[in-house]
């Protein structure tokens, strides 16, 4: 017997049966591969990229670092951005290798505040996120000028959500949560039984289990008994929705209308809400904003006068810049005050407010605030603080999902403003990618299995039902928003 034949063999056939085992194994990985992202979050394994992980590191390098092992849709450090277009409110920001983010500038804002920064960001990495925002967050301001650099912030993340191959919470820091508690306005039912009628629908069918309402002193202005002082020079009072008129009661700040409340003012108000509180009942939170233009007095006046009804908070009682104000409420009165949706950054007033505990609540909006990490930012601020975030939304749900990865990676989160509840249209707008819908029973879905924001446009529907009759550009050419034109830096 030759034994030195009967050796070789053996490892001829044990090496072709390596060989083969080897070939099975690269075959697989490459189907896995292909299959990305229908399943890429049980195959990445990932706990969490703590965007602080890496102590002194940048947020890229945090990234790559903490992504090596995913398995990705392209060569993120090698993406550029190519293009900006609109539809709309909506902007999409296109790279070099066939990816791209969608964004969209708040509700009431102009496309403009976004396309402005499109010669900014042109050729640069959108994975960058947080550099980018530092070059373009001059550009914004508070209310809704603060909506072009928040729909760009929002495109970045969705692009390098979809480049790693993962949700943009996950980018975040991971989750708290796998379903954001949405809050919804109380219906306007017109007589008392149908005004029931609407509210339960809103809990029993929607499945809505936070509500908020309008309480507006234009409800009381033409009462029998007279509910507030004067009235008729500030338009009755509803001019407050009437922006056209610098000098109207729209544009002028709440110490500045001499607008009181009578007693039976107060009485007018609170027996609004005796009657939705009756309604609602005492599980559900009920808060309310819309009051109108009066001072800091009445608004002390009022808070007293609706404490019995424990509402979760009273909103934007005073201009959020007069910190004072705020302050002088919120000691003076036991129900929540709460404020925020239209600052821009931590650092822009969110920090001072925070730090001379002038509210109880903040209620940030996302298109305003700036974007996702820096809505994180301040919601981890006030947490240190021992003060919670609401949020306030009412875009499409292109932002409305920006709100939920953020609501999904802040702790100290309580409800989202959900402002279209019934537009029948609203929800059709954008396609999930994963397999969860957008919303179940008053609570959005956190994507768990689809890349960045998770959702896709519906362009039927963007076409046929969103844009402006004025405007119906879809994602036509913007080269006249190609050049730069100024030196922007700050100091000298």
């Amino acid at each position: 017997m030759n034994i030195s034949n009967n050796v070789t063999g053996k490892k001829i056939n044990m090496k072709t049966g390596i060989n083969k085992i080897l070939e099975k194994e690269r075959v697989e990985t490459q189907a896995e591969q292909e299959s990305g992202r229908r399943d890429f979050l049980k195959k990445a394994a990932l706990g969490g990229i703590a965007l602080s992980g890496m102590m002194g590191a940048s947020i890229e390098d945090t990234i790559a670092h903490t992504t090596s092992q995913v398995q990705r849709a392209s060569a993120p450090s090698e993406l550029k951005i190519t293009d900006m277009r609109y539809a709309g409110r909506i902007i999409k920001i296109d790279t070099n290798q066939g990816i791209y983010g969608l964004g969209e500038v708040r509700d009431g804002g102009d496309v403009r505040y976004a396309l402005m920064l499109k010669s900014r960001i042109l050729g640069l990495n959108p994975c960058n996120v947080e550099m980018i925002f530092k070059i373009i967050r001059q550009f914004g301001s508070h209310g809704r000028q603060g909506g072009g650099v928040c729909a760009v912030e929002m495109a970045l993340w969705d692009i390098c959500g979809k480049a790693y191959n993962v949700p943009a919470w996950q980018l975040l820091g991971g989750r708290y949560r796998d379903k954001v508690r949405l809050y919804a306005d109380t219906p306007d039912g017109g007589s008392a039984d149908a005004l029931e009628t609407a509210i339960k629908n809103r809990m029993e069918v929607q499945g809505f289990t936070w509500l908020k309402m309008d309480l507006g002193i234009h409800l009381i202005a033409n009462q029998p008994k007279t509910g507030i002082v004067n009235s008729k020079f500030w338009d009755g009072a509803t001019g407050q929705y009437d922006l056209k008129d610098y000098m109207g009661y729209g544009w002028r700040e709440h110490p500045f209308t001499q607008v009181q409340i009578t007693e039976a003012g107060l009485e007018g108000m609170a027996s609004i809400v005796e009657k939705v509180r009756s309604i609602v009942g005492y599980e559900i939170p009920l808060c309310a904003d819309h009051f109108g233009h009066f001072d800091v007095n009445n608004s002390i006046r009022l808070g007293r006068a609706l404490e019995k009804y424990r509402m979760a908070w009273l909103e934007d009682m005073a201009p959020w810049h007069y910190f004072d104000q705020l302050k002088a409420i919120k000691d003076a009165i036991e129900t929540p005050v709460c404020t925020g949706e239209d600052i821009y950054c931590l650092r822009g007033g969110f920090k001072d407010l925070i730090d001379a505990r002038c509210v109880d609540i903040i209620h940030p909006d996302l298109a305003t605030s700036g974007g996702l990490l820096e809505t994180k930012r301040i919601g981890d601020y006030a947490q240190e603080a021992g003060i919670a975030m609401a949020m306030h939304q009412a875009g499409t749900p292109i932002s409305f999902m920006a709100n939920v990865h953020c609501a999904a990676a802040t702790e100290n989160f309580l409800a989202l403003e959900h402002h279209n509840i019934d537009n029948p249209w609203w929800e059709s707008m954008v396609k999930m990618v994963g397999k969860q819908p957008l919303i179940t029973k008053g609570f959005a879905n956190v994507p768990t299995d689809a890349p960045g924001l998770g959702i896709e446009l519906n362009e039927e529907v963007i076409k046929g039902r969103y844009l402006s009759p004025n405007d119906k550009s879809f994602f036509e050419p913007t080269s006249e928003w190609d050049e730069k034109r100024s030196h922007d830096r700050l100091w000298s």
